[in-house]
């Protein structure tokens, strides 16, 4: 590969880390030519991207990346590595879990989700329940309205009780 072709690689390593928020760096050596496209197509469904990389041009990439920090990542640039790339944290990570109650490749090497890596495939437990900023946010709203509810709701009954309490007065009266 020439000096001008890892240039190229470098940079389209680069763009995917900038459009991609999270970052999977896996281990699917293990994977036969069928497991790999089984996983390629559940990735594609999900919007993950999928991309085996040469460690040293992995590594220049992130180096140049401006945008986050990934030197905690590498450590585990060893072997052979493939990227999966998304913009909600545990799609990847459930992804991985799901695929691997079939076959017992990818292994998880590290991940960079919110800021965070996570390093070692102990940690997929922990990213299938990282929730992301749009589960977050619908959290946050619910239990906002929650005591909204609750005060129209008791509003509603009351106001039901006290015309039903008018209306009885009035036919005594």
């Amino acid at each position: 590969m020439t000096r001008q072709e890892k240039d190229l690689q470098i940079n389209e390593i680069k763009q995917l880390l900038q459009d991609n928020s999270v970052v999977y760096l896996t281990d699917a050596s293990g994977l036969n030519s069928e497991e790999t496209t089984t996983l390629r197509r559940a990735c594609y469904k999900k919007d993950v991207t999928v991309r085996v990389v040469k460690n040293t041009l992995l590594r220049r990439a992130m180096d140049s990346s401006e945008e986050a920090d990934y030197s905690e990542l590498y450590e585990v640039l060893t072997g052979q590595t493939a990227l999966l790339l998304g913009n909600v944290g545990n799609v990847p990570a459930k992804l991985l879990k799901d695929f691997r109650k079939k076959h017992s490749m990818p292994l998880l090497k590290a991940a960079y989700v919110e800021e965070s890596c996570y390093l070692g495939d102990n940690q997929i437990d922990v990213l299938t329940n990282v929730k992301s900023k749009d589960e977050l946010i619908a959290e946050v709203i619910a239990l906002l309205q929650s005591p909204m509810k609750n005060v129209v709701g008791a509003l509603k009954s009351s106001g039901n009780t006290v015309s039903g309490l008018v209306k009885a007065l009035q036919e005594r009266g």
